[in-house]
């Protein structure tokens, strides 16, 4: 383990020039309603960043057509068509993968992010000046998170708690690949490492990328760091109600791959007996005249739900008020992520995955 400062552990805002270039890689499909946020932020960041790809994996919206009254006003924006997408792999990570072969070779860095972002316009530079002060050269963002409404402020916070409870809180870096952390929304490394240990291909198979490819890289002695942000340098708006979240995210939140061992199966019962039980176990324990010391030693849990619930509202600036009894959710929310973590057929994006023995996932391929 690597262990910063305190004063290393959170990303700051930055404006010194870097002579570094760095390349950015959006991968996209079907994003008319939010690419031009994320367009908007790109294009306002300094010369640092190089070039922007927005590699295009077959949208059939107005997504196209966006991105080239983008790229007739600013240079650094090019179109990799990802079309069509090779069988074999899942979509998103063919979209690295085809960004990663197209960039220019005088990029030392690539930053990966998601149309669902946004990000300052100092963005690029507090990455570079992050990665020269902690010299941690691989790392992620915990992005601050906007809600959709009080609905969705009590099912997303405890999803994005079973994080903390299973691998910590941000502000590190590691080797271990057991422990890293990982966020695609807004991934940074330099592009020598990502070609010589082939991370994107690596992710080929998998529905959680990112993790999969922090674990790769690990795997290869890669220190990889995660880290918060300071206010205001990114943001994400995930999902646009409570029903996408609830559908989709825990199928990342299993973060089910080919390194999905002994050891991450634990991490989700450690979840589900100190995060989700200690509160309807309490209340049981009180209704039925529990020990004392039992009581007692459920409170003291749900004691400790309560100080991470305190610690993680920093994650949504605009909290709704049912952001506090979100608690109340956390096993059911729990339960789901189990069971797909259990699951061995998912579909996303028009597309369905059957998990393989060693936990990758093949796509179906429909016979005409």
């Amino acid at each position: 383990m690597l262990g910063p400062s305190k004063n290393k552990r959170l990303i700051q805002p930055s404006d010194d020039p870097s002579a570094d270039r760095i390349c950015v890689i959006l991968p996209v499909l079907n994003e008319a309603a939010r690419i031009e946020h994320v367009l908007n932020s790109l294009v306002s960041q300094p010369d640092e960043v190089h070039e922007i790809l927005i590699v295009d994996g077959g949208s059939t919206d107005g997504t196209p057509a966006i991105v080239q009254r983008y790229r007739q006003t600013e240079r650094r924006v090019s179109v990799v068509d990802a079309c069509p997408v090779d069988p074999r792999w899942t979509g998103k990570a063919w979209g690295l993968h085809c960004g990663l072969q197209r960039s220019d070779p005088d990029c030392q860095w690539i930053l990966c992010v998601d149309a669902d972002v946004s990000l300052s316009s100092n963005l690029a530079r507090s990455l570079l000046a992050h990665a020269r002060k902690t010299g941690v050269s691989t790392f992620s963002v915990a992005t601050q998170q906007h809600l959709s409404g009080k609905l969705e402020a009590l099912i997303h916070p405890p999803m994005l708690t079973t994080l903390v409870y299973r691998f910590g809180s941000p502000g590190k870096a590691t080797r271990n690949i057991d422990k890293v952390q990982a966020n695609g929304q807004c991934f940074l490394s330099r592009r020598e490492t990502l070609l010589r240990t082939e991370a994107f291909s690596a992710a080929r198979a998998s529905l959680c990328e990112d993790i999969t490819i922090a674990r790769r890289l690990a795997e290869c002695g890669e220190a990889i760091g995660f880290y918060e942000a300071a206010s205001g340098l990114i943001g994400v708006r995930m999902y646009p109600s409570w029903r996408e979240t609830w559908v989709n995210w825990p199928r990342s939140l299993a973060l089910r791959d080919q390194y999905f061992g002994w050891r991450q199966t634990s991490s989700l019962g450690a979840a589900l007996v100190l995060q989700a039980l200690p509160l309807p176990l309490l209340v049981a324990g009180f209704a039925l005249r529990a020990p004392l010391w039992v009581q007692v030693a459920l409170g003291t849990l749900f004691a400790i739900r309560v100080g991470v619930l305190i610690g993680v509202a920093r994650a949504y600036p605009n909290r709704p008020w049912t952001y506090w009894l979100s608690p109340l959710c956390d096993l059911p929310v729990i339960a789901r992520i189990i069971q797909f973590a259990l699951k061995r057929r998912h579909s996303w994006r028009g597309r369905t995955y059957i998990r393989r023995p060693g936990g990758t996932f093949e796509p179906v391929i429909q016979q005409d």
